[in-house]
């Protein structure tokens, strides 16, 4: 029942902050699910993947209100699904000491960049 709360409480920060910044699977969920639900790097990253076809309804408010251009998504997801497929072969054979410490310096890079610069 412990292990079922840690899930909905993961998801729900997830989702909260997917909601309100557009972000939530790689820099919200991975971190969680590797320290508080003991995942592996692979293991975390193919769940965030999957668990960001939920964010369909979040978007589904944006679009409502008028915020949200089909075309400009439906183009980028081109491209997300092509770099997607790409990257995903290259994660998959990195060992995971490896892939940890990429995606931590991602973070960085992304929090640097968030507060120094415009």
């Amino acid at each position: 029942m412990e292990q079922l709360a840690i899930y909905a409480a993961i998801g729900f920060a997830g989702g909260i902050l997917s909601g309100m910044f557009g972000v939530g699977g790689g820099l919200i969920l991975i971190p969680l699910m590797t320290i508080f639900l003991k995942m592996g790097q692979h293991q975390a990253q193919g769940a965030s993947l999957g668990i960001i076809m939920f964010s369909f309804v979040s978007m589904l408010v944006y679009y409502k209100n008028g915020y949200v251009d089909l075309k400009v998504v439906v183009l980028i997801g081109i491209g997300f699904i092509l770099g997607g497929l790409i990257s995903s072969h290259i994660a998959v054979s990195l060992p995971e000491n490896i892939l940890k410490k990429c995606f931590g310096v991602f973070l960085i890079v992304v929090a640097c960049k968030m507060l120094f610069f415009k």
